[in-house]
């Protein structure tokens, strides 16, 4: 945010859950909800990164430890949001993993450090299918859920697992407006394209940049910004939506 920046308060009030919220976009997002008068509970896998995390945001957040694709970690999430709120406004399902092997490398599971296609499903799809249906009980009718996918959905780019996970969010945005409709919560995806975080390396960022028009990377605060602006009145008539923070590089 910089120093000139009128933060609003289209936030006052709410209570939000975001996963993956440690670190990236879902800390900077995390940042920008508390600005604008939210009460947050992030997780993350890592208690230590975790700790650090609420202790940077410093007011107004819990962090939570928990791996989406495990479902007892999502009940005692959604346990400790209702023990203390009793509600929930805003669902901002962000945590996810990335690969990018290409056709002839992929393996079933995770093997030697890396990341292969049991975890990408387990919890690009799985984990958020059950981080959406198990947050429902606490929704009151209203409401704003926002899923994180990808430029990747949309682009024939390397990882084709990670690509069709992304894909996947992009349909579940779509189907659960109609499921949820008779509740009026609004259900949207934000798509990333290159984003400087933790989970990309500066290797694939110098080479994927020359296919970004705006010929630069995104910071996680401006993907922030349109998560906030999906999760406020301010888009009450959006619903069902791919909005692109991508410097226009699935545009084109």
């Amino acid at each position: 945010m910089t120093q000139t920046e009128l933060v609003t308060k289209r936030l006052e009030g709410k209570i939000a859950v975001i996963t993956g919220g440690s670190s990236g976009i879902g800390l900077a997002t995390a940042h920008r909800f508390v600005q604008e008068g939210t009460y947050v509970f992030i997780t993350g896998r890592r208690q230590n990164e975790l700790d650090k995390a609420v202790k940077q945001i410093g007011r107004n957040v819990v962090g939570v430890q928990g791996d989406v694709s495990n479902l007892a970690d999502l009940d005692r999430l959604y346990n400790t949001v209702k023990q203390q709120n009793d509600r929930l406004d805003i669902l901002f399902a962000n945590a996810g993993v990335v690969d990018f092997a290409p056709l002839g490398s992929i393996t079933e599971s995770h093997f030697d450090d890396k990341i292969r296609i049991d975890k990408i499903l387990n919890v690009n799809v799985k984990g958020l299918v059950f981080t959406v249906q198990k947050a429902l009980p606490l929704f009151h009718d209203g409401g704003s859920i926002i899923l994180t996918a990808s430029v990747a959905g949309s682009k024939g780019a390397h990882g084709s697992v990670y690509g069709a996970s992304k894909a996947a969010i992009r349909s579940f945005a779509r189907s659960w407006t109609v499921d949820l409709k008779h509740r009026k919560i609004r259900v949207n995806a934000v798509s990333p394209g290159v984003i400087s975080t933790p989970m990309l390396s500066d290797q694939f960022k110098t080479n994927i940049l020359n296919t970004v028009p705006m010929k630069r990377v995104g910071n996680p605060e401006e993907v922030a910004k349109a998560v906030a602006f999906l999760a406020s009145d301010d888009s009450s008539y959006i619903t069902g939506i791919e909005l692109f923070v991508d410097g226009g590089i699935a545009q084109i």
